[in-house]
């Protein structure tokens, strides 16, 4: 049998859109922090621990029974309902917060898109308005195209971006080198949000496994997958970071803008990178914040309640036991319908839930005014906090949990140390994040690359005449 069959490159395919993201704007800055041996070591054994979580979901799906279908259902299958509302709730910060990532990235994007024109600010209001007649749509369905189309203007805007990098850093004087960066605790720790932002993908490994017809080659899929994903992240960290050092910004994107680096690059290239990356947010702000949407309505509407019960489906049943013919029927009309679109009762309840999204998408325009000049550390705050929760540590517990019987010592020696190290880094680096974030401080203006030594924070290292006084 083939390595991989059709059906599992679709899958791989799906999975490689959802986790090829805005995380990977933040990669080469990694470096710019910890430094080459560090962050490398960082990317490896964060690769690691994601491709064993993620395996994890889909071995711990494998053994649950067939009505078990979402994420949600899983937490509740393994912990009952406290695994549930666990669950949902980490799922729930992460679809919050990432699009509100998406409109700060939208709003300063489009600010140099068009200079002179609108502040961020407005820029936000703007791209939230355009993209709230999606967002009234009463159900999304990612479609494979719209999956595509998102992952390639991730993967087209980080290539454009490092190819003007590198193409105009390539006169750098003789005898000089990148500075690397002052190393500090702070630092190095401080990767650990954004790597766990870019390995976001074990909350759609329930949804994939459900539609592949071989489900006992998933953990295969994932496999190939995210480690094609952690040979991106690990190219574009490094070629990002060749000629520029400590000094990269913390966004690839940003980068090639502005004269800090003491270049201005080829307006076409800025141009085709940024609509690239702008053509990403605008697809997979939706694409995201709709299970939120599906959750409030729940909560507040007291719509959807079936796709929060944990209940065995009509067709599910013991081996032993029969099943007459009339519940086969009642079985495939279930199965025939499962995949309709959300359909609300009534106009009055559709016009609920149109009023409800459009107070979640301000309460989300609202916040990413106030943090639209900490992009970084709001990356790295989602990543940190719900992020390695929802992908981490969570699934880590639910193998622990279903296979504590049949676990060797080793495995569950390492499963526990997996938890504790990720539970210490989420905690330490949510703390450190969150400051920046509810209570910043104003940065020293003269400081343009904060992660250098003191003698290459204020002027680019290629600036010999700086450095000749």
């Amino acid at each position: 049998m083939a390595f991989l069959t059709l059906e599992d490159l679709k899958i791989s395919f799906n999975l490689f859109c959802v986790v090829y993201g805005i995380g990977t704007l933040g990669m080469p800055a990694n470096y710019a922090r910890a430094g080459y041996y560090w962050a490398t070591a960082a990317v490896f054994l964060m690769a690691a621990i994601n491709l064993y979580s993620t395996v994890c979901v889909s071995k711990v799906m494998l053994a649950a029974p067939k009505y078990v279908k979402t994420y949600g259902d899983m937490g509740e299958w393994v912990y009952g309902k406290p695994g549930r509302y666990i669950t949902t709730l980490s799922q729930l910060l992460v679809c919050c917060m990432v699009p509100i990532a998406f409109l700060v990235l939208g709003g300063s994007l489009l600010d140099v898109l068009f200079p002179m024109t609108f502040k961020p600010e407005t820029w936000i209001i703007l791209m939230a308005i355009t993209l709230l007649p999606i967002c009234m749509m009463p159900s999304l369905k990612e479609s494979a195209g719209t999956a595509a189309a998102g992952a390639l203007g991730t993967l087209l805007a980080d290539f454009v971006a490092i190819y003007v990098l590198l193409s105009s850093m390539d006169n750098i004087p003789a005898g000089l080198s990148p500075p690397k960066p002052a190393l500090s605790f702070d630092g190095v720790t401080s990767v650990f949000g954004n790597l766990s932002l870019g390995y976001s993908a074990g909350v759609v490994i329930p949804a994939l496994q459900r539609e592949h017809t071989q489900p006992e080659r998933m953990p295969r899929v994932i496999l190939f997958t995210l480690g094609v994903c952690s040979v991106l992240f690990l190219f574009i960290s490094l070629t990002g970071v060749h000629n520029v050092g400590c000094q990269i910004p913390g966004n690839l994107l940003f980068a090639i803008t502005g004269t800090k680096l003491g270049f201005s690059a080829p307006r076409g290239g800025i141009v085709l990178a940024f609509l690239f990356m702008q053509l990403h947010c605008s697809i997979a702000f939706a694409v995201i914040l709709f299970p939120t949407f599906y959750i409030f309505e729940r909560i507040t509407l007291g719509f959807h309640k079936q796709n929060f019960t944990l209940e065995p489906e009509a067709d599910y049943h013991d081996i032993e036991t029969p099943i007459d013919a009339e519940k086969q029927a009642e079985a495939l009309e279930a199965k025939a319908s499962e995949d309709k679109p959300i359909i609300y009762a009534t106009r009055r309840d559709y016009l609920k839930a149109c009023v409800m999204r459009i107070v979640q998408v301000s309460i989300c325009t609202v916040i990413a005014i106030i943090w639209k000049d900490h992009f970084n550390d709001l990356l790295n705050f989602v990543g940190a906090s719900s992020t390695a929760m929802g992908c981490m540590i969570l699934p880590v517990l639910f193998h622990l949990k279903t296979f504590r019987k049949t676990m060797g010592l080793v495995e569950k020696v390492c499963s526990i140390a997996i938890i504790l190290i990720i539970s210490f880094l989420a905690v330490y680096v949510s703390i450190q994040t969150g400051k920046a974030l509810f209570t910043p401080t104003d940065p020293d203006p003269t400081i343009i690359f904060p992660y250098c030594p003191a003698e290459y924070q204020k002027m680019v290292y290629t600036n010999t005449t700086y450095y000749s006084k």
